[in-house]
């Protein structure tokens, strides 16, 4: 739960408009979230909802690009265009991003690492795309 609040307060700090998360499983708002979200879910939406693979077709519908956050591509983060309407798909700390939802996204990205651990916390993960969508918007 600490790493959804902490994923919640980068998000909130960083103008991120909403978090999306499925009903079943992980990611509860309970008091350890709360804490870590330094007071960040008192002011983002966060949308429960019941099919992932429903709702990511439902934003790439509504013209919302879908970038997923993975390691099982060669595109570095900083080489995709972070500009336009999108929303970035994280996936769980234990299994990642489901197959079926990295086929529905319009695009794959990771994360240049050059140390010999190559793998991020899921709040670090997030964090560090966030960071790269402001970095480029901002640029404009």
């Amino acid at each position: 739960m600490r790493n959804f609040g902490a994923i919640a307060r980068t998000a909130e700090c960083l103008g991120t408009h909403a978090l999306v998360v499925p009903a079943q499983g992980n990611a509860r708002i309970g008091g350890d979230a709360m804490k870590t979200s330094a007071g960040a879910l008192n002011y983002l939406p966060v949308c429960r909802v019941a099919s992932m693979k429903e709702t990511v077709q439902f934003l790439r519908n509504s013209g919302i690009r879908v970038v997923a956050c993975t390691e099982k591509t060669g595109q570095l983060l900083p080489q995709a265009d972070m500009k336009g309407p999108m929303a970035l798909l994280l996936g769980s700390e234990e299994d990642g991003i489901a197959d079926e939802l990295l086929r529905l996204a319009d695009e794959l990205v990771r994360i240049p690492m050059a140390g010999n651990v190559a793998s991020l916390n899921v709040s670090v993960a997030a964090a560090v795309s966030m960071y790269e969508v402001v970095r480029q918007r901002s640029v404009q």
